[in-house]
């Protein structure tokens, strides 16, 4: 498991493993939320045999899929709501981390500067720079 911290509260990773929810939950980390499409993985990192493994660790779990073409409004509220209102921090997963560093970069526009929502993700690992005119936009847009 490749756990990186965006913020206190938000991590992203990796498609994890139903074998990684207890040091998941070692971690500190109160939920998950899989960010990546049934589609993508095999049954056995589908959401639902994900979700068991999280929820026998003692966490809570949320399936919000994503891709290019869902990175909607709707959706990075919805993403957003699911870690504002978890009671701690929150791991996201998909493929390699970076749909969940997007859509959390995307939910930080009009609220961080576009420089230092970019150089947080690029502290984790996650180079996203070619986000920056999207970034722009919201900002003005608020």
């Amino acid at each position: 498991m490749d756990m990186r911290q965006i913020t206190p509260r938000y991590n992203v990773s990796p498609q994890i493993n139903a074998e990684d929810a207890q040091a998941i939950a070692d971690a500190g980390i109160v939920r998950v939320i899989c960010n990546r499409p049934d589609s993508e993985v095999p049954l056995s990192h589908q959401v639902k045999a994900i979700e068991v493994a999280v929820r026998a660790a003692g966490m809570d779990f949320a399936a919000l899929p994503l891709t290019h073409q869902t990175m909607t409004p709707d959706n990075i509220a919805a993403q957003q709501a699911l870690v504002d209102s978890a009671d701690g921090p929150v791991l996201a997963y998909c493929a390699s981390g970076t749909r969940c560093t997007v859509i959390w970069a995307l939910g930080q526009a009009g609220k961080m500067p576009v420089d230092e929502i970019l150089t947080t993700a690029n502290r984790a690992g996650y180079a996203i720079d070619g986000l920056k005119p999207t970034l722009d936009a919201m900002a003005e847009r608020g």
